[in-house]
């Protein structure tokens, strides 16, 4: 019997062979299956769900900065704001802002999208409604802080705006925008109305490959949290927030001021000249995500974005003796970078972070710090600073130049983990007990 077996083993191997080959076929064919389906899927969530999204985002930046276009036309004086009041109202918006956005991080993974976005978009919107009908500093004042807080469960995008009442249109549109929002954005891709089962089958295979990828299921522990306080680069992106949230929001909202009073423009003038470089900023913003998420090349989208930026503050220093065409078109040149500092920042940082606890975390405190410059972008550009406007132009010009020395600090960094990650895989150090972006298996982009 053993002489038999033996004697027809031997073209049993080919046979096997053959097996696996066909295996292996199968498995990429499957793969190259699920890609397509992966690819259909994720176009029915753009559709679905980003417009929403979008349009949630640009509100949002609008409600909150529109202040500098209601100044342009009136706002002063007919509320009877004097000195630095306009100034103060603008920073109010952060304090509570900061206290809200580093919670919300977190509680939106345990609330749901679907629950917490709808119902702050419901409260700023009834907020900005009743800033048409303020009448004097101290409920301009309110209405900020209260602004603050409920705009602190999302991220700003553009800002866009004419007079001050507008605001009661403006947050009108918001209320109608977030009652849509309890119905349009689904909990999970389990309930999602637009998808259908072998749609979710592929959603829950791209669940499993990222939680395979970033060893997380969407919740966080203390134990996460505290990873992210002790990492260094948590801290040091939370610096390169601030100083680009100061950049951005000193140039968002007060652009209509500088054009008006620094430029010489009128007010309409002035509202409609600041259309083209918002709208710059947010072509350069949108090409310089794609591509940086499309190459993975995170740290050059945010190198090369710096130095256009620099330059433009150096040319609003030039003083008198520059025309006020060259001004303008340093105007774009900031735009092209104000957007992608803060952006690009959160991006690096999102990416190089697991498991998902300690990512919720390290963005959390990111934003939150990162929106001091926030309040120091209110107090920058003082109205007796006009025209040169030098110490505004002057700080974002310093607040710009340390971002571009931070992020080679910070890619130094990376680097060097990655050796050291090497050395892990070579046996020549140990690897980290609990999982996280230091394991050998996480690699970081650059």
């Amino acid at each position: 019997m053993t002489t038999t077996r033996d004697s027809e083993d031997p073209p049993q191997k080919p046979e096997t062979d053959s097996q696996l080959q066909h295996v292996e076929l199968a498995e990429t064919a499957a793969d190259a299956d699920f890609k397509r389906r992966e690819l259909r899927v994720v176009a029915k969530l753009d559709l679905y769900v980003c417009p929403i999204l979008i349009a949630l985002q640009l509100i949002s930046f609008l409600d909150r900065g529109n202040i500098g276009f209601a100044a342009t036309q009136g706002m002063i004086g007919d509320l009877g704001l004097e000195g630095t009041q306009l100034n103060t109202a603008i920073s109010l918006f952060y304090p509570l802002y900061i206290l809200a956005e580093f919670p919300a991080a977190l509680v939106v993974k345990r609330l749901g999208f679907n629950r917490v976005i709808p119902t702050a978009a419901l409260c700023w919107g009834i907020v900005c409604l009743g800033n048409g009908f303020v009448t004097n500093f101290g409920q301009l004042a309110a209405c900020r802080m209260l602004l603050g807080m409920f705009e602190g469960f999302l991220f700003p995008s553009l800002t866009l705006m004419l007079a001050n009442w507008l605001y009661i249109i403006e947050g009108a549109a918001t209320v109608v925008i977030s009652v849509v929002c309890y119905f349009a954005i689904p909990s999970s891709y389990t309930t999602a109305y637009f998808l259908n089962e072998d749609d979710r089958a592929v959603m829950r295979r791209r669940a499993e490959l990222t939680e395979a990828y970033s060893g997380g299921k969407g919740h966080y522990s203390m134990k996460e949290f505290m990873m992210a306080v002790k990492d260094v680069k948590t801290w040091l992106h939370g610096i390169v927030q601030v100083m680009s949230l100061t950049v951005l929001y000193g140039f968002s909202v007060f652009l209509p001021i500088i054009l008006r009073f620094g430029f010489n423009f009128s007010v309409e003038q002035s509202q409609y000249l600041s259309i083209p470089v918002f709208f710059w900023g947010s072509i350069v913003y949108g090409i310089g995500g794609h591509l940086s998420d499309r190459f993975s090349r995170r740290f050059l989208a945010c190198i090369l974005c710096a130095p256009v930026g620099i330059v433009g503050y150096a040319i609003l220093l030039g003083g008198a003796g520059i025309s006020v065409g060259v001004k303008y078109f340093a105007c774009f040149l900031i735009a092209s970078c104000a957007w992608m500092l803060g952006g690009g920042n959160l991006a690096w940082l999102s990416t190089n972070t697991a498991p998902d606890g300690k990512r919720a975390a390290s963005i959390g405190i990111a934003l939150s710090i990162g929106n001091i410059g926030g309040i120091v972008s209110g107090q920058i550009y003082p109205q007796t600073d006009a025209p040169g406007y030098t110490l505004g132009h002057a700080y974002s010009l310093a607040a710009v130049s340390l971002c571009f020395c931070l992020w080679w600090v910070i890619r130094h960094i990376y680097y060097s983990r990655e050796v050291l990650k090497g050395q892990m895989r070579d046996g020549e150090v140990s690897e980290p007990e609990d999982f996280s972006d230091r394991a050998p298996s996480y690699k970081y982009q650059h």
